[in-house]
């Protein structure tokens, strides 16, 4: 059962890695992808993890993390593209980053709420 100090401490944890991407001037990302999905509420509290230029978000703070949320990825020539890795679907292929926002919020899994303090496999 999840108590709210564990509430607390991955609400912490969630705000301290956003903090840290949206800080961050190492050019790993498009800053304007994270920026983006953090003005979305519900993705602010899931636990964002930027990797090869794409940013995923997980509904646990602890690895491994979970993949069934739409990951968004620069698309080469522009434009982005909404891919859920739990299955490899590609949700879409938006032209803004705004619109690659809301698809990938129409498509989080049911009952998704903040990230937990866990894994995966806590889910």
């Amino acid at each position: 059962m999840v108590d709210d100090k564990d509430r607390t401490r991955a609400a912490e944890t969630v705000a301290g890695k956003w903090k840290a991407i949206l800080d961050s001037i190492d050019g790993l990302i498009d800053p304007a992808m994270p920026r983006a999905a953090y003005a979305n509420p519900r993705l602010r509290e899931l636990f964002p993890v930027v990797s090869h230029g794409a940013l995923y978000f997980s509904r646990c703070i602890r690895s491994p993390w979970t993949q069934d949320a739409g990951a968004l990825f620069p698309r080469g020539g522009g434009g982005f593209v909404v891919i859920r890795n739990s299955d490899g679907t590609t949700l879409g292929e938006p032209e803004t980053v705004e619109e690659a926002i809301d698809l990938i919020v129409a498509n989080l899994p049911e009952g998704c709420g903040p990230a937990i303090d866990g894994t995966a496999d806590d889910l």
